[in-house]
């Protein structure tokens, strides 16, 4: 294969791609590198203002990036938003499952992740709603589109710790009582978007739509150097990822580079869930 054959194998040129979690930092990668290969994205979130500054602050040059509200709990804003999206460029060629609810771990911790036996149901079903109810949703409305055109490529964005559970040590201050602090129902939320892609996967195989799942590892986002030094420990390769690290991955997936995979589990942790 020549080098011209490879490069084509990656390019996106006016595929329309549709990212949720618009406002978040792995959106911001997941976005460049997807209109660099020549793609229209389209960034949603619920911070809509969020994903707008987000969108403006990428498109330079010929890049086409737009933004859109959704809130992806609620099936009436989702339809809203893929016939939005539909019937302005008639398809949607890919979708980026990426919103997500991510407790942040403080030097304090979460109060309200404290030990599992008070965890509260309100925080738990806030968790499963975003993380695992909202990824139903925008599947079954977009894949409904993708259907329609006989193609499309999806990627549902989980976690390690949807692999191994979450290392509640890595986490723990230097005093207090906390047992817990990143929350069972996030892990328990990024398990089961692994399943979810392999059974989409299978179930619309025929219909020339491709699902698969991006499993990311802890990615360095100004956190303390602290953390930093602690969460290498448990890498082989010795660090946190950086963000631009997740950009040849989503790309490969998003393309015909990754054209006769589904149902795949992609695994970007430098090593984290080979101990």
């Amino acid at each position: 294969m020549n080098k011209d054959k490879i490069i084509k194998l990656f390019e996106l040129t006016r595929k329309v791609v549709l990212i949720t979690g618009g406002a978040g930092f792995l959106a911001h990668t997941f976005a460049e590198v997807l209109a660099d290969a020549g793609a229209i994205v389209i960034l949603a979130d619920i911070d809509v203002e969020g994903a707008k500054r987000q969108a403006k602050q990428l498109a330079e040059g010929n890049k086409t990036i737009e933004s859109l509200l959704v809130d992806v709990t609620n099936k009436q804003s989702v339809e809203s938003l893929v016939k939005k999206v539909a019937a302005k460029y008639r398809r949607i060629d890919v979708l980026i499952n990426n919103a997500a609810s991510n407790p942040k771990v403080t030097k304090e911790g979460l109060s309200k992740t404290a030990a599992f036996e008070d965890f509260p149901l309100k925080l738990w079903q806030e968790n499963l709603d975003v993380d695992l109810t909202g990824m139903f949703l925008v599947n079954q409305a977009v894949g409904r589109q993708m259907v329609r055109q006989k193609k499309g490529a999806i990627i549902n964005v989980s976690s390690i710790y949807g692999l191994v559970s979450p290392n509640q040590n890595l986490y723990k201050p230097a005093k207090g009582k906390q047992t817990q602090f990143k929350p069972t129902s996030y892990a328990t939320s990024k398990a089961a978007i692994i399943n979810f892609t392999r059974c989409l996967a299978t179930y619309w195989a025929k219909s020339g739509i491709r699902v698969n799942c991006l499993v990311p590892g802890g990615v360095s986002e100004n956190q303390p150097e602290d953390f930093l030094r602690q969460y290498a420990k448990f890498v082989p390769m010795g660090r946190m990822a950086n963000k631009e690290e997740l950009a040849g991955p989503i790309l490969f997936l998003a393309s015909d580079a990754s054209s006769y995979m589904t149902g795949a589990t992609l695994v970007v942790d430098g090593g984290w869930t080979a101990w």
